[in-house]
């Protein structure tokens, strides 16, 4: 415990805080060594065929689109996707330059932008924020690009849209449901960016991810991972064990 926390010290000493989305993504490829499974549906992935990264036989598997609308093969469903659990969205809210954008925000062509794009550029809290490694995890990426900015919902997730897989999404309420045994690591996640970044939270999802982390405590990888990442960014998500 103490050797650990000397080394995130050291690590927090020598390194600034990663504001590199891009280079997060390179990192978390390491820290998953030997772990290589997606959240929502418990798929084992690999590099090896980039344009087919998804065991679909170790998960049970199905595109709810195989194809695109164009007809072409849907490369989401094909591909593992390092996904916000918190989605960008979410907390880019709170900045202006999400919301209004930025006298910086200009393309070459004189027309103005905002959101992910404008924070990105203007904004140190924001891009520590897209890149901090505890809100990401590996996810098939159609189930990423389904969830989109999506609110988690109180009900447990069935297999119906994706083979096997419990996860689902009323695209009408705005909502995903997942399965029973990742939603402490989802409340863990957001009570750490109510903490750590102020991110406003609404009184009933204080009570929801209070009471998620509680009733599902930390497994040995979540504990695993967290340590990994800490070695890497520099802190730990307190709100999970560190043994």
């Amino acid at each position: 415990m103490r050797l650990l926390l000397s080394l995130i010290l050291l690590t927090t000493l020598l390194f600034s805080a990663n504001e590199s989305f891009s280079k997060s993504k390179k990192q978390l490829r390491k820290i998953y060594q030997g772990h290589q499974t997606t959240i929502y549906c418990d798929c084992k992935y690999n590099y090896k065929d980039k344009k087919n990264m998804i065991d679909r036989k170790s998960c049970g598997y199905k595109p709810r689109n195989e194809r695109t609308k164009k007809g072409k093969v849907n490369q989401r469903a094909r591909r593992i996707e390092w996904e916000h659990l918190i989605p960008a969205e979410n907390f880019g809210r709170q900045f202006d330059c999400w919301r209004e954008g930025n006298a910086k925000c200009v393309s070459s062509k004189g027309k103005k932008y905002k959101g992910r794009k404008c924070c990105t550029k203007v904004n140190k809290k924001y891009r520590r924020m897209q890149a901090d490694m505890h809100n990401l995890f590996p996810a098939v990426g159609e189930l990423n690009a389904d969830r989109s900015n999506f609110k988690f919902d109180f009900e447990l997730a069935k297999p119906i849209k994706y083979g096997e897989c419990r996860f689902d999404v009323n695209f009408k309420q705005r909502r995903a449901k997942v399965k029973e045994d990742i939603r402490g690591v989802i409340a863990r996640d957001y009570l750490y960016f109510n903490s750590k970044y102020k991110m406003k939270l609404s009184k009933q999802e204080m009570k929801k991810y209070k009471t998620w982390n509680k009733q599902y405590p930390a497994n040995k990888w979540e504990i695993e991972r967290n340590k990994r990442i800490a070695k890497k960014q520099g802190n730990l998500n307190p709100f999970i064990p560190v043994n």
